[in-house]
């Protein structure tokens, strides 16, 4: 990745995080930084000739017990793009789906956000459009496990095919080797 597009995924990364990239750091940028960015409502987001310079890929999931097979799936999706923003379901996702959760969504963003793959990970919304007019993505890639939802016009949708020991390094099946 050269430079500028380093600069512009950076940013990118800052805006997702504060929602717009506030005053106060926005002081701290370089002229050529500070140049990619048009200001909003007293906040800076990228121009958008600036965010076409990287592709952003989404993807997402639970991670509530880490294994290798996140390991892989979150490595997979990297490739797809050069940055790659995780949203992890949220508690009260989880217990719709019939369970409690083993840890609280902060830890297992915190878990996620640490591994390699991920330049960030987010807490999910009750609403998937929420996530896509938040993040803006390029390539949304789905693991070999996940049910692939609509996208919008023009992003990219990939389904993964790798997967590690055929459900072996599934959380649903840690958890019942644990008896949880």
């Amino acid at each position: 990745m050269g430079a500028v597009m380093k600069e512009a995924a950076r940013l990118y990364l800052m805006q997702l995080q504060y929602g717009g990239i506030p005053e106060d750091i926005f002081h701290f940028l370089t002229g050529r930084e500070k140049e990619m960015l048009i200001e909003r409502e007293g906040r800076f987001f990228l121009k958008d000739a600036e965010r076409k310079r990287i592709k952003v890929v989404l993807t997402g999931g639970v991670f509530d017990i880490l294994h290798i097979g996140h390991i892989v799936t979150l490595s997979e999706a990297r490739k797809h793009g050069d940055v790659l923003v995780v949203a992890i379901a949220r508690n009260e996702h989880i217990r719709k789906k019939g369970r409690e959760p083993i840890h609280d969504v902060e830890y297992r963003k915190i878990m996620v956000e640490c591994l390699k793959p991920v330049d960030l990970a987010v807490e999910g919304f009750d609403k998937p459009e929420r996530m896509l007019e938040l993040v803006k993505p390029d390539v949304i890639v789905y693991g070999y496990d996940q049910k692939e939802a609509p996208a919008p016009k023009g992003v990219a949708v990939v389904k993964l095919e790798k997967k590690v020991d055929d459900g072996k390094f599934k959380t649903s099946r840690i958890l019942e080797d644990l008896g949880l």
